[in-house]
């Protein structure tokens, strides 16, 4: 089944994608088993590096080979200026990623033996991000999750609309007052956790007026809804190492091939490839594929 969505068509030569979001010192602390309530275990490392859901998705998109440009703050401590050179590095513009008093965003993330995590995220720099100098055209895309306030996230998407461009929208973590809003999105992902919170059921998502739904179920693959159609895309069968960033690797590839023009049934084929790849390396940016890593595994 092909389900022929495509992003709306660009008046300039590239369509950017715009990643409106959070980005986090990620420390990472490994483990064999994750701790029950109240249990102190030991951990065998401790890691630092560039995450956050934002960046980690413009990471991604940029490896994929698409123009990001990146709409966030971090903060005024030592860890901003590195922060900024990792994205940077990775081929993500940072004209507008702000720099404010205070400290950046910080996300406390321990992986277990098996690649399963647990995270908690300190908001920091990204709870005072504004979108004063966002000015998407039409026929870029605009991509948002659920990491900075909502306030913001919603002006981002009335804006990137009013432009005529395209707009995905994570809402990761899930915030319930968000239910209001996902009209703004034309193609909205989540996973099953988030489906919950927002009423439990793709068709009460379709209803409230996005174009498709996209719903990531871990191991069993990914669900794709256009109106009535409904077309499942299965898991690859890896080697899990780490979970960490693997939804976000998703999110970014496929925004990074429907920007490029893929129907967003072919997008969600391309991520669902490149989130396999991602869970095989430890990490969450520093996990994401390129485009050529993606195209090898596609072809065997």
């Amino acid at each position: 089944m092909t389900i022929g969505l495509t992003a709306e068509p660009s008046d300039h030569a590239v369509a950017d994608v715009w990643v409106v979001g959070s980005v986090n010192v990620d420390l990472v602390a490994r483990v064999a088993s994750l701790p029950r309530p109240g249990e102190t275990v030991r951990g065998t490392s401790l890691d630092h590096g560039l995450g956050g859901k934002g960046a980690n998705q413009a990471v991604a998109a940029a490896r994929i080979g698409a123009a990001v440009r990146f709409v966030g703050a971090v903060g005024s401590d030592g860890s901003g200026s590195g922060l900024r050179l990792a994205l940077a590095e990775a081929g993500v513009d940072v004209e507008r990623l702000a720099t404010v008093d205070g400290p950046t965003g910080t996300a406390l993330v321990v992986v277990d033996s098996h690649g399963e995590n647990s995270i908690v995220v300190i908001g920091g720099a990204n709870d005072r991000v504004t979108a004063n100098r966002f000015d998407p055209r039409r026929g870029d895309l605009v991509l948002t999750q659920g990491e900075l306030p909502l306030a913001v996230t919603v002006a981002a998407l009335t804006v990137a609309r009013s432009a005529g461009a395209t707009t995905v929208w994570n809402p990761a973590p899930a915030d319930p007052e968000a239910f209001e809003h996902l009209a703004l999105a034309d193609v909205l992902i989540v996973n099953e956790t988030e489906l919950e919170v927002f009423g439990g059921s793709i068709e009460v998502l379709l209803e409230r007026g996005s174009r498709a739904v996209v719903e990531t179920l871990g191991g069993d693959g990914v669900l794709l809804a256009q109106g009535s159609d409904r077309h499942t895309i299965p898991a690859r069968r890896v080697e899990v190492v780490d979970t960490t960033g693997a939804g976000d690797c998703f999110v970014g590839a496929l925004a990074a091939r429907f920007a490029a023009g893929d129907a967003l049934d072919e997008a969600v084929a391309f991520g669902n490839v490149a989130a396999s790849i991602s869970v095989q390396r430890q990490g969450a940016a520093a996990s994401m594929p390129t485009w050529a890593e993606v195209a090898s595994v596609r072809s065997q």
